[in-house]
C-alpha cells in the first residue's frame, strides 16, 4: 500500500485537568465530540518518558466543522510538569496551533467578548488574510486564521471549528523543510518572508526578525477521515536575532503543552520507508493494532530536525455510536476512498455540551 496523508488528526496538549480545559475548548472553540476517552499506561513511550512506564487519561475531541482534533492528555502517575522558563516565538517546537474560522473578525470579537486573552490586535499575515493569536487558561497559544473546506454547521457562537495546522519553532529551516515539505506532502510555499511581522507584535520576543515559511497541500487530501479533517497549513518560524529554547527541554513526552502533531494517515509501512529514507526514522512503532480502548490502530513517532514529536497514526478501529456499539473497521475498506458524510455525521452522536 502506498503512503496516504489524509490530514492532521489531532494536536497533542499536556494539561493539569483534562475535564477543565476541555470544557473552555468547547464554549471558546466548538470542539466538541468526545471520539474517545482512555485512561491506562504508556509502556510503548517510556523513550520519552525517563524510561519509567506513566500513566496518564486522554480524550481525543473533534468538531463537526471540521479540522484535526484535540487529544488532550494528563499524567494521572506524576503531576504535568510545565517549562521552568518563558516560551518565545521562535523557541524550537510546536508554538501554536492554528484554528480555522469561517470568520476571523466575528471570531475576534466573540473572544473578546467573553473576555478570552488575546495576543496583541487583529492583523493580517504575509498572504493577506485576518489572523489574531490568543492565549488558553494554561497558556497555550492559538493562532486563529481563515478556514476553508467545512464539514457542517454546528452554528457556534464563535464560527470556529478545529486544527488548521500549527506554528513550529525550527532552528534550521532548510533541514526542516526537507520533512514537512518533502515528506509529509505540504508542497506549496504560500509564502517565504523574512523580516519582522506587525501581526507577531503580541507575541513574546514577537517584536524581533524572523523567517517565516508557510505551507500547505495543493490537492485534496485522500482516506476515510479526510472530508472532516480538511485542508492544513504548516508554518515554520525561525528566529534570527537570538538562540532558541526547545520547548520540551527537560521535560517529558505528555508534559504540559503542545505534545505532538499527529497525522491520520493509511499504509504505514511505505510511510516508514519514505521517512528513514529522508532521515527521520521511526523511534516509536507499535507495531500492529494497538488497543486504545473505545479505539484502535497503528501509531508511530518521529522526531523533526529540532527533535518536535511528530505522530502518525493508522486507524483500524473507530466508533461512531458508542450508545449502540457501532464501531467501524478500517482494515476492510479503500484506504484513498472517504467514508460518506452520513458516517461522519453520526459521529455528532457523542457530542458533550
Amino acid at each position: 500500500m502506498e503512503k496516504i496523508i489524509s490530514g492532521i488528526q489531532q494536536m497533542g496538549i499536556g494539561v493539569p485537568d483534562v475535564q477543565e480545559i476541555w470544557k473552555w475548548y468547547r464554549e471558546m472553540f466548538g470542539i466538541d465530540i468526545r471520539l474517545f476517552e482512555d485512561a491506562a499506561e504508556a509502556p510503548l513511550m517510556t523513550k520519552y518518558t525517563g524510561g519509567t512506564v506513566h500513566s496518564r487519561t486522554a480524550t481525543l475531541a473533534l468538531s463537526m466543522e471540521s479540522g484535526g482534533g484535540f487529544e488532550i492528555w494528563q499524567y494521572t502517575s506524576r503531576p504535568t510538569e510545565r517549562a521552568d522558563f518563558a516560551i518565545q516565538l521562535g523557541d524550537l517546537g510546536l508554538y501554536a496551533c492554528k484554528i480555522k474560522s469561517k470568520d476571523v473578525k466575528a471570531s475576534y470579537e466573540y473572544h473578546k467578548s467573553k473576555g478570552v486573552t488575546i495576543l496583541g490586535e487583529l492583523s493580517q499575515t504575509p498572504s493577506g488574510e485576518f489572523n489574531y493569536f490568543l492565549e488558553d487558561p494554561n497558556g497555550n497559544i492559538f493562532n486563529v486564521v481563515q478556514g476553508s473546506g467545512w464539514f457542517k454547521d454546528t452554528k457556534h457562537p464563535a464560527k470556529t471549528g478545529a486544527v488548521a495546522g500549527t506554528i513550529i519553532g525550527v532552528s534550521d529551516m532548510e533541514a526542516s523543510l526537507k520533512l514537512y515539505r518533502d515528506v509529509l506532502n505540504y508542497e506549496t510555499v504560500e509564502y517565504d518572508e523574512t523580516g519582522n511581522f506587525d501581526c507577531f507584535k503580541g507575541l513574546l520576543s514577537g517584536d524581533q526578525k524572523f523567517r517565516r515559511v508557510q505551507l500547505k497541500h495543493k490537492d485534496e487530501r485522500e482516506g476515510p477521515f479526510s472530508k472532516l479533517l480538511g485542508p492544513t497549513r504548516i508554518e515554520l518560524v525561525q528566529a534570527l536575532e537570538r538562540q532558541p529554547k526547545k520547548i520540551f527541554k527537560d521535560r517529558y513526552w505528555g508534559d504540559w503543552g503542545f505534545i505532538h502533531l499527529c497525522f491520520d494517515i493509511q499504509g504505514m509501512e511505505a510511510l516508514k520507508k519514505d521517512c528513514e529514507a529522508a532521515g527521520f526514522p521511526f523511534t516509536v512503532d507499535s507495531g500492529d493494532t494497538f488497543d486504545m480502548g473505545e479505539a484502535g490502530g497503528r501509531f508511530s513517532y518521529i522526531e523533526d530536525p529540532d527533535g518536535t514529536w511528530i505522530e502518525f497514526v493508522e486507524t483500524h478501529k473507530v466508533p461512531v455510536m458508542k450508545s449502540v456499539g457501532w464501531y467501524i473497521n478500517l482494515k476492510k475498506r479503500d484506504p484513498k476512498k472517504r467514508l460518506p458524510n452520513w458516517m461522519l455525521k453520526a459521529m455528532g452522536m457523542n457530542r458533550v455540551k
